[in-house]
């Protein structure tokens, strides 16, 4: 009996390539990442903002957020996929940020919590019995190299960024940065820009403006939501300018 899958049956097993090399179930984990809200994250020299389409409608506290959690006092992730499984690997960088703290009495930088969680998505591509964790993570957050944002792939990939955006509106939200956005940007100006995106973003696909804005400034470094006043403010004057 041949080793290799039968033709067409290359998707049915995580650790099998497809004769030109593609692993099926990664490919369908991004599918899945690019059909999901829209998550934005955009750095500036006094901060950074994260911002994530989502439901806000009867929650119980108007700070709280499914898209948009807190990993350390300096560090947020916006999450787009399952959120299941998502809950695993916010829950899984939430214990390298407090270990770090505990041995070594510092927070943790951006960049090492983004390659530990990339791990474990990597490892979840090559064992049988497995599948890849079906989201993508956008941390954001200020640590002694400075202001970082940085995003996963399923495949365990991750890439820094200036200003990013996955989900289903990446392609609106990236022509509006690539032409609006400015390194020099002020935290005030950053957040407009991401709450424009989220909105046209939205508007694109015919859809009411739900967001959820979170800012991490680089002057106390601890993350803050910004309350649905602050945000409705912020969507009228977004309005306001088209």
């Amino acid at each position: 009996m041949s080793v290799f899958a039968a033709p067409g049956a290359y998707d049915r097993a995580i650790t099998v390539f497809s004769p030109d090399g593609r692993l099926f179930q990664v490919e369908y984990a991004m599918e899945l990442v690019n059909r999901g809200a829209t998550i934005i994250g955009i750095k500036c020299p006094e901060g950074v903002v994260l911002g994530a389409e989502e439901t806000v409608e009867l929650l119980e506290e108007s700070e709280s957020s499914w898209k948009i959690f807190k990993i350390d006092d300096h560090i947020g992730a916006a999450i787009v996929g399952l959120s299941s499984d998502a809950r695993v690997l916010i829950d899984q960088a939430r214990l390298y940020a407090q270990s770090n703290r505990l041995t070594y009495d510092e927070p943790i930088d951006v960049e090492v919590v983004t390659k530990r969680i990339c791990d474990i998505q990597q490892l979840y591509t090559q064992h049988a019995g497995v599948r890849p964790f079906g989201v993508s993570l956008v941390f954001g957050g200020v640590d002694k190299t400075g202001n970082r944002i940085f995003i996963t792939h399923p495949s365990g990939t991750y890439k820094g960024h200036k200003a990013t955006a996955v989900g289903a509106g990446r392609d609106t939200v990236m022509a509006i940065l690539k032409e609006e956005y400015r390194e020099d940007m002020k935290l005030e100006d950053t957040i407009k820009l991401a709450v424009k995106c989220l909105v046209k973003a939205l508007e694109a696909r015919q859809l009411p403006p739900r967001i959820k804005i979170a800012v991490i400034p680089s002057e106390t470094r601890k993350i803050e939501m910004l309350s649905d006043e602050k945000i409705e403010g912020y969507i009228k004057k977004a309005g306001a300018g088209k």
